[in-house]
């Protein structure tokens, strides 16, 4: 068992301005923990946290990962939680590139196709639409209509992104209706299944897992 990522650096005011590991992050962890064979064979050339927050997601896939010659980008818009992801790879002896922008605004047409592995804990809370979009804390769980408009606005990208062997996964609740997601990628090419679930309180929490399907 791969342990979780030190956030020891990580203080209480920091958590005011980024979004703290949660139940969420711990089923990702446990997730990449069970898909950590699939991950090696693969052997990721360049990869791609959407999203990184605190950085604790990127830091476990790259020990699963080990000694790879992968390439990590990391993405977030909140300029605090950059600067979070940085300290943490920093602290967890992982080398990473972070960017300060909104999902995967600049990667395109210059990475198009490049990315072997993608993954994305996104705001899925249903909220109001105007809480959508903010480049603070809130960005890290507000998720609009259905808790969906931010995921809705990054799924046509990734049939853009991922290269021929690439793989996508994504954290969902039972209310953002995963089913529907996953018929919308089945129609851009991509078979899904579901890692893992687990009841959080009153959420259910998926980990759903795309790849390119095969003809």
């Amino acid at each position: 068992m791969l342990p979780t990522p030190d956030l020891s650096h990580l203080k209480r005011q920091d958590y005011e301005h980024i979004y703290e590991p949660a139940e969420d992050t711990f089923l990702f962890l446990d997730a990449f923990e069970d898909e950590a064979l699939f991950l090696k064979e693969l052997q990721p050339k360049i990869s791609l946290e959407i999203g990184s927050g605190s950085g604790c997601v990127t830091a476990f896939v790259a020990k699963i990962l080990g000694e790879s010659n992968c390439l990590k980008f990391c993405t977030d818009i909140n300029p605090r939680a950059t600067r979070a992801t940085k300290r943490t790879a920093k602290h967890n002896q992982v080398s990473v590139e972070i960017i300060e922008t909104h999902l995967i605004s600049g990667l395109l047409p210059r990475l198009q196709g490049q990315f072997d592995l993608i993954y994305f804990n996104p705001p899925y809370v249903l909220t109001p639409s105007e809480e959508v979009g903010s480049n603070s804390v809130e960005a890290a769980w507000a998720g609009g209509i259905d808790g969906r408009e931010v995921i809705d606005e990054l799924l046509p990208y990734i049939k853009c992104l991922l290269s021929s062997i690439g793989v996508f996964y994504m954290v969902v609740i039972n209310e953002n209706k995963p089913d529907e997601i996953r018929n919308i990628m089945r129609q851009d090419g991509f078979d899904s299944s579901i890692v893992k679930t687990r009841l959080a309180g009153r959420e259910k929490l998926f980990i759903l897992k795309f790849v390119r399907a095969t003809l």
